[in-house]
């Protein structure tokens, strides 16, 4: 049997109610995610639910894209995200196993791809 440790988050951000600084969709804090840096980034809800886990070379661009691109699979969801939480996991193999893993272990509600569980 094969033991994964889903790694601590490194960078977790929360949705602010009213923000008085550029944000978006409440997220202020996007700076403190790295732009450069490569790993796994998940969305929850306001009740600690897993909504969506994804992986990303360049976390910071891909992060906000899913809050600005229209093709996002939390396009008609983003309200629903207050945390995003962030690991940092700079090999490319491990990536795609902990978003695998994180997928079907935590059912992650949005999450299309890469569902084993149904």
């Amino acid at each position: 049997m094969i033991q994964i440790t889903v790694p601590t988050p490194d960078v977790t951000i929360h949705k602010q109610e009213a923000p008085e600084l550029s944000h978006i969709y409440g997220f202020t804090d996007f700076i403190l995610i790295p732009r450069d840096k490569a790993g796994i980034f998940m969305f929850y809800n306001d009740k600690d639910e897993l909504l969506f886990v994804g992986k990303a070379r360049k976390l910071r661009p891909r992060i906000k894209k899913h809050f600005e691109d229209t093709a996002s699979v939390i396009k008609d969801k983003r309200n629903e995200v207050t945390k995003i939480e962030v690991c940092l996991v700079e090999d490319a193999v491990h990536r795609e196993i902990y978003e695998t893993y994180i997928i079907n272990e935590y059912k992650a509600k949005y999450n299309v791809e890469k569902v084993l569980y149904k």
